[in-house]
Parts: C-alpha cells; structure tokens; sequence
C-alpha cells in the first residue's frame, strides 16, 4: 500500500499490475479528502514471497514515476477501507507535509564493510602485534588470548565508528535528508540518503569516489534508487 496526494493524478496505465496474492488481487484506490490510498486485498496469513514482494515494488515505482509518494513496507495491513480512510483523514496535514518534503526525491541505501580487518589492525598497532605475537608463540595462555580478543574488540569498534563517520560526511552534501541504522554482521555502516532525482548522477559519482579513495580494502554495496521507505 502506498499513499499519494490527489493534487497528482494518478497513473492512467495500469496494465500488468496487481496486487499481491495468488491469483494476484486487483489494485484499487481508497479516496480521503486530500490523499489516496493504493492498496489491493491481501490473503490470509500474507509472507514476503517474490512474487508478492516484486509486486508491491512494481506498483510504487509506477506511482513514482508520475509524481511523490508515501511508501508503506510490504506487509502493511489494514482491517478494511473504512480504517484506511479514516488514517488519510486524520494524518493528511502530516501526511501531505512529507510529500512536500519527498517531492522529486528517491532513496540509495549504502552498507560497507572493510575486508581482512584484523590484518589492517596488526599493521596499525603496536600493542596488537606484540600480543599477537606472543599467543603464536605460545606464552601467556587463555589470559593473553583473552587480552587480545578484547583488544581486537575495542579496536574494530573504534575503526567502525570512525568509518562509518567519514562515509556518511563524504555522501552527505549531495543527499537532502540521511537515516542511519545499526549495521549488522562485518558491516561498519548501514544508512539511507534522500537524494533529489536531479541529483542521482552526482551522488554516485561521489559514491565511487569514496569508494576509489578507500581502496580494495573496503567493500560498498549501494542499492537505489529506492521508494524513500526510511523517510516516511
């Protein structure tokens, strides 16, 4: 489901989409007094399958194409149109303000992470290298390991922070709005940049010139343009 103002019309070809489910429910519009609801039944017990998720990302991006949108994650239910409208009506200030604000906008979201990090900690500390060093040895014990796992810990957290820092100021003046969120597995960042879609080409351009910068040794995954999904 997504919502959009009823200042844009809305798309007149629908041809090849549908909604979610199997057979695929048809689309429909649920009308409130400023904003419109995408939206389309949803079956029983309704999971992240492909071809549902492939779905719901169609319909947004034929949305996009003709104007800004409020883009609701997949799964996002309601008990009927009734509940649907009411939420139109009772929000539409909000509502319509961040459309305002997610106008000619679309997401790119970045996670990275750095590759044979505790080589790069060995070539960086001192102390590392002499604990290190006296493990392979054999001297020291389950103490020693035990210091030098703590001191891996604290580093790698120190070196993501610093990372994860830099990255988002180098991308920062060419995106309007960023999200952070905490980054999971290796990942030393995790985070979401609204960039006007005037912009995109200069954004990626400073996407791989961060990337060029840091060298083999990193990793960046980028993924956009996106529906603003962390921006609604």
């Amino acid at each position: 489901m997504s919502m959009r103002s009823r200042l844009r019309p809305l798309p007149c070809a629908w041809t090849g989409l549908t909604g979610v489910g199997d057979p695929p429910e048809k689309l429909r519009t649920v009308d409130g007094r400023s904003l419109v609801a995408v939206v389309s039944e949803a079956p029983e017990g309704l999971k992240a399958k492909r071809r549902d998720v492939l779905a719901h990302q169609s319909v947004l991006e034929r949305l996009m194409a003709d104007g800004s949108v409020l883009p609701l994650r997949f799964g996002a239910l309601a008990p009927d149109d009734d509940a649907v409208q009411q939420v139109l009506d009772e929000r539409a200030d909000a509502y319509l303000e961040r459309l305002s604000e997610l106008d000619g906008c679309v997401e790119f979201h970045l996670k990275a992470s750095v590759v044979e990090e505790a080589r790069n900690i060995l070539l960086g500390s001192e102390e590392a290298r002499r604990l290190n060093e006296d493990v392979r040895a054999g001297r020291g014990g389950q103490d020693l390991r035990m210091a030098l796992g703590g001191l891996f810990a604290g580093e790698v957290q120190r070196r993501h922070e610093v990372l994860a820092a830099e990255t988002v100021d180098a991308l920062r003046p060419v995106a309007r709005d960023v999200r952070t969120s905490e980054p999971t597995g290796d990942d030393f960042v995790s985070v979401s940049f609204l960039v006007e879609q005037a912009r995109q080409n200069e954004f990626l351009t400073a996407q791989k010139d961060l990337a060029d910068r840091c060298g083999e040794d990193f990793a960046f995954r980028l993924h956009g343009p996106l529906p603003p999904y962390s921006f609604v």
